[in-house]
């Protein structure tokens, strides 16, 4: 499969998860579901759902089956994001103003509560409308409940590294982000066997443990990109996270390698909002050439070869396209 095509496949699995959610995200006062769907309206990938209906295809379901749940975590995804921009008090994401910024403060927190109480409505009822058992549906419904309560803990872990003045290690670091962002892929990939017509606890347990490390992957990829990424490339300023102070692996392992000037260089502009763009730029190159980059990268493949060797007892297109999304988010380029 080329990378056109599995960027297709994205493409149009994105396209029918956002009309069924902008169609449930419809009602009155206007203003709050204007609110709930912001970020769904300004577009995405749709990792997550894509997760979803791939894992129900591979266990012999199909995209009804697997709509109601993908609908379901990807408004817990933009829950979470209403939620992560107002504690952060970030300005933009993907392009728009953030919702606290363009709705108001009262009008986000009220619009991302509907996102998570719609996750459950759209599991419930239109689940049990798609063909889902009572059974099932409770079990689905308890996984992302919990999945819910375990990103919070990840968040809060991530709060306390912010506030201390100490460096997490790599493996509590791996067990942070395993919680706040690898949690939700989990979950994904465990609703999406669970939509199947007949799954095996086995199947859940393969899925879940693919979508965990899968998780784990994006976003040890995702803070590369953050640390040292081309801003042309990926949208994303260079240097951001150094200079906002964030404790990623990328971030951690350049301070353990660096040394003399190229470390003072990285320290001064660490958490530094105010540090110039000279500086921004001599910190990028310190972490680029301590080489970091592959540290990371090989950090991420060795997930992934754990999240693929949960789904060798199986085959058929739904694994080659679950492979090569896996492939695509974390081959993003730099």
């Amino acid at each position: 499969m080329k990378a056109s095509s599995i960027k297709g496949e994205l493409e149009s699995c994105a396209s029918l998860v956002n009309d069924f959610l902008v169609s449930s995200l419809e009602g009155k006062p206007k203003a709050l579901y204007q609110a709930s769907s912001h970020y769904i309206r300004s577009g995405g990938k749709r990792l997550r759902p894509f997760m979803v209906v791939k894992g129900c295809e591979l266990l012999g379901g199909n995209l009804k089956r697997a709509l109601p749940a993908a609908g379901a975590v990807e408004l817990v995804h933009n829950f979470t994001l209403v939620h992560d921009d107002i504690m952060d008090n970030d300005e933009m994401r993907h392009g728009v103003p953030t919702v606290h910024k363009h709705f108001g403060l009262p009008l986000a927190i009220l619009g991302g509560d509907v996102l998570f109480s719609k996750s459950f409505e759209l599991l419930s009822y239109n689940g049990r409308k798609a063909g889902i058992s009572d059974r099932a549906i409770t079990e689905m419904t308890g996984r992302l409940a919990n999945a819910c309560t375990v990103i919070c803990e990840g968040q809060v872990t991530d709060i306390d590294f912010a506030s201390n003045s100490k460096f997490p290690s790599e493996a509590q670091y791996v067990d942070m982000i395993g919680k706040k962002t690898a949690a939700l892929f989990e979950v994904s990939c465990a609703l999406g066997a669970l939509s199947s017509p007949d799954p095996a606890e086995r199947d859940v347990e393969n899925l879940s443990s693919f979508g965990r490390h899968v998780g784990v992957a994006f976003q040890l990829v995702d803070d590369l990109i953050g640390a040292i990424g081309d801003p042309k490339l990926t949208g994303k300023a260079a240097g951001n996270d150094i200079r906002e102070g964030k404790k990623t692996l990328p971030i951690l392992l350049a301070l353990r390698k660096a040394k003399g000037d190229d470390r003072d260089r990285l320290l001064k502009v660490f958490g530094s909002k105010g540090a110039s763009a000279s500086e921004i730029r001599d910190a990028v190159r310190v972490v680029s050439d301590v080489g970091v980059g592959e540290d990371v990268r090989n950090a991420a493949r060795q997930h992934m070869s754990r999240a693929l060797e949960s789904l060798a007892g199986y085959d058929g297109p739904a694994k080659s396209s679950l492979k090569f999304a896996a492939d695509f988010i974390v081959g993003r380029s730099l």
